[in-house]
């Protein structure tokens, strides 16, 4: 059962949605402020539903406070027309937003959406034939194990968020080819592209300033305008 830290300051909101994500089968625990929110979080907790607006700490504090220590996944919940929240919140390392007032359902699924990409496969958690190295994915020196979660260049570890992790992930299963926004979209976010969502976007610039330089010199991603992203091969 994979545990949620809820955090919101609205307390009938708060149970409400509680009440939703446990009937689902999701285990919650709710803090009402972003400063509880920090003396709670620990390993046990999967995802993180943040509000933006809170007393004490807001999310946005908040969220940079837990980027300092911690990869969780964390889904933003924002007033809707707070579009300056959403990209800064993006920019900080969030992993999605929901703008507020959101149906549950598209709640849930987007919760398992993000919770599906952090949690290696059913098959692969039951089936003791499968190596280490199969969990592996090689290009150019970058290394991504997708059970773990982990990449590395050369050796050295690269601190992504689930996001972007599975973002690299799409692109060096295909390297010299065309990802189309949309598809990154669905795959990676389980949501289908808005007009005006930069959510792929903001990621992916988010990713380009993490990846090392590479030794031929050459950039790790290109954008082409109205088409989508690329791995750059050598």
């Amino acid at each position: 059962m994979s545990k949620i830290l809820l955090v919101d300051d609205d307390i009938e909101l708060t149970d409400l949605l509680a009440e939703v994500l446990r009937l689902t089968g999701f285990e919650v625990e709710v803090a009402n402020n972003g400063q509880e929110a920090l003396d709670k979080l620990n390993s046990s907790h999967q995802l993180v539903l943040l509000d933006v607006m809170m007393p004490v700490l807001n999310g946005i504090e908040t969220l940079k406070k837990i980027r300092q220590t911690s990869n969780v996944p964390v889904m933003m919940l924002t007033a809707r027309g707070e579009e300056i929240d959403r990209v800064l919140g993006l920019e900080l390392g969030a992993d999605d937003y929901l703008p507020k007032p959101f149906n549950d359902r598209e709640l849930v699924a987007r919760i398992k959406a993000i919770l599906r990409r952090i949690s290696p496969s059913e098959s692969s958690q039951n089936s003791t034939a499968l190596s280490s190295e199969e969990n592996e994915l090689e290009f150019a020196g970058l290394v991504l194990h997708s059970g773990l979660q982990q990449a590395s260049y050369k050796g050295q570890e690269i601190a992504l968020t689930g996001s972007e992790f599975a973002l690299l992930h799409k692109l060096v299963l295909r390297p010299g080819q065309i990802v189309s926004r949309e598809e990154l979209s669905v795959n990676v976010l389980g949501k289908h592209l808005s007009p005006f969502d930069r959510s792929i976007d903001m990621h992916m610039s988010n990713l380009r300033k993490k990846l090392p330089e590479r030794d031929n010199g050459l950039p790790w991603l290109k954008t082409l305008r109205g088409r989508g992203y690329l791995l750059v091969c050598e």
